[in-house]
């Protein structure tokens, strides 16, 4: 009896090649249940194993790419760098900035991310076209405001909107920075930043339309014992023409060099009549010398001069020779082809 229960298949059970045949045919149904893909001009084909499809938010587009980001990090790294040399050559008092974040948002969510309160400066930077958003902590600019006017640069604790005698302050330092900030862009045209308006709640700015990409550098800045963050954010199409400037340029010096086109004989050079001359480098005289030179003079030649003929052609060396008898004639055996001179 044991015997006959242990050659039974338990009911409702299954081996390891049943368990291996039905994964397969699982899979290979999720093969075949691909979506079909939907071309730019309409035509719907199935998907191939080697098709690439990502996602895409249309209502957060992406302007640049990884590498295009990459290279305005480093642009703004340098902007940085000598931003805080001269901010602190300002106010006399060390300030570092640190960059926290370089992405792209639209005009509505990077409003709605300011905090309040919140200090926001507009400006324009001619010829571009658009309006730039430049935000600063109140706490951070009125510790700025109260160096500037004599103090010591002690955070101060006031969490207030700036009147308008530290906004005229503040807007010499936020000067230097725009000032800073455009000088980077050496692909472009000259920048000219100029401060148009100052607002205190983001809620209202109506700079751009609400889904235009905005360029967003957010920064930490140390000065004293204050620590505050300042953001830069400007509408894409604003410097979309400096960037695509930038572009070129990195491409054109990246390009490898244009070989010159190599000169080819033509039919028309075999007609053309140089002039050639063979000539010796005997020896230097003085004007004295020269000037005593009569008719029967003897001039003495080094010896083995004739090994060292000059080959002139137009007037330019072109090769060295020795001198020569061939048959009734005095000729020249070309022993050397002379590097070539460039003339300056």
């Amino acid at each position: 009896m044991p015997d006959e229960i242990s050659d039974t298949p338990v009911s409702g059970g299954l081996d390891q090649s049943e368990i291996d045949r039905l994964l397969a045919q699982a899979s290979g149904e999720a093969v075949e249940a691909r979506p079909p893909v939907l071309r730019a001009d309409g035509r719907r084909e199935d998907a191939a194993a080697d098709l690439r499809v990502e996602a895409y938010d249309f209502r957060n587009p992406v302007f640049l790419s990884e590498v295009e980001l990459r290279r305005l990090r480093l642009l703004h790294d340098e902007f940085i760098r000598h931003l805080g040399s001269r901010i602190a050559l300002f106010l006399r008092m060390e300030c570092t900035f640190r960059m926290t974040r370089l992405t792209t948002l639209t005009h509505v969510k990077f409003t709605e991310s300011l905090p309040a309160p919140s200090h926001i400066c507009l400006f324009k930077a001619d010829p571009l076209p658009g309006i730039g958003v430049l935000t600063i902590n109140p706490r951070l600019a009125l510790t700025i405001v109260d160096r500037m006017l004599g103090g010591r640069g002690h955070s101060v604790t006031a969490d207030r909107h700036l009147t308008e005698i530290e906004i005229a302050l503040l807007e010499d330092m936020l000067t230097l920075l725009l000032e800073e900030w455009c000088i980077q862009w050496k692909a472009g045209p000259e920048l000219h930043p100029q401060i148009v308006g100052h607002e205190n709640n983001g809620c209202f700015l109506q700079t751009s339309a609400r889904d235009a990409v905005m360029l967003v550098l957010a920064l930490d800045v140390n000065f004293g014992d204050c620590t505050g963050a300042l953001n830069l954010a400007v509408p894409y199409y604003m410097i979309e023409t400096v960037v695509r400037d930038l572009q070129a340029r990195r491409h054109q010096d990246n390009a490898p060099a244009a070989r010159p086109d190599a000169t080819g004989w033509k039919p028309v050079y075999e007609h053309i009549a140089l002039p050639v001359r063979a000539e010796w480098p005997v020896f230097e005289a003085s004007l004295r010398e020269i000037a005593s030179l009569r008719v029967g003079d003897v001039l003495e030649l080094p010896a083995g001069i004739l090994d060292d003929t000059r080959v002139l052609l137009a007037g330019a060396e072109k090769f060295t020779g020795t001198v020569g008898v061939e048959g009734d004639r005095v000729a020249v055996k070309i022993n050397r082809k002379l590097p070539t001179r460039i003339s300056q």
